[in-house]
């Protein structure tokens, strides 16, 4: 069995990766009616439509790093800041079908068009989000998208996440694990194994995607079993 780390996590083909992320949620957004927009999404409070909203100003703030970062420029990430972009996500998500699949689909226009312009070196040019690259912000997009698409309970669920998305996940995400923990987990599916943290061993195995689901704060679709999991840390 493999063991990897997040400093092994291979490298992913991240424009190919966005390709599919946007052709799915496009694929989605073809159904939605009314009632599908006021239903309850998996995030606590928010609708689909709050999902939505969130999904298309996520699209756009992000794919303006990258555009500002081939001018050689940088970007505040929303501007106003998270008061803004809470303020939009509360002024868009009542609208209706239509229109909001419109606004996410020209949002998808945009991130495609955005990150296609992004050459072989430019992918570490810098930009203000995280004070990181260019491909730290489409990194960021990549997650945003394919959670995200899997909060809307349209269709599509962690279980839908592909086998890198979720490599890519446990690697971020591994910096959740409490202090004082030295957890274990094993992908009962992709014989693959990760040692996350030090101290007190806890061990769990799971799907793969179920495991990158639990990291990321989501339900798996079939519970992990082994050692009782411990409570995770905030988002990083």
């Amino acid at each position: 069995m493999a063991v990897i780390g997040q400093a092994e996590q291979k490298d992913v083909d991240l424009r190919a990766a966005l390709t599919d992320g946007h052709a799915k949620l496009r694929g989605l957004l073809a159904g939605l009616t009314e009632d599908a927009v006021r239903a309850p999404s998996a995030l606590p409070g928010w609708t689909r439509g709050h999902v939505l909203t969130h999904v298309e100003g996520v699209a756009l703030a992000l794919a303006r790093q990258a555009r500002y970062a081939l001018r050689g420029r940088l970007i505040e990430v929303y501007d106003g800041g998270r008061p803004a972009r809470d303020a939009a996500i509360e002024a868009g998500h009542g609208r209706g079908a239509a229109q909001l699949a419109t606004a996410v689909g020209d949002a998808l226009d945009e991130a495609e068009a955005s990150w296609a312009g992004v050459g072989p070196d430019d992918w570490q040019r810098p930009v203000t989000y995280r004070d990181g690259t260019v491909r730290t912000a489409g990194l960021a997009w990549w997650r945003e998208l394919e959670i995200h698409t899997a909060d809307a309970l349209l269709g599509a669920g962690p279980e839908d996440w592909p086998p890198h998305l979720c490599t890519h996940l446990v690697g971020f995400l591994s910096v959740r694990v409490p202090e004082g923990i030295a957890l274990t987990l094993t992908a009962v599916d992709a014989d693959l194994s990760w040692r996350l943290g030090d101290g007190d061993p806890v061990a769990a195995e799971g799907r793969l995607t179920d495991l990158a689901a639990w990291l990321a704060g989501r339900l798996p679709r079939q519970p992990l079993t082994g050692d009782p999991l411990p409570r995770l840390g905030s988002w990083p």
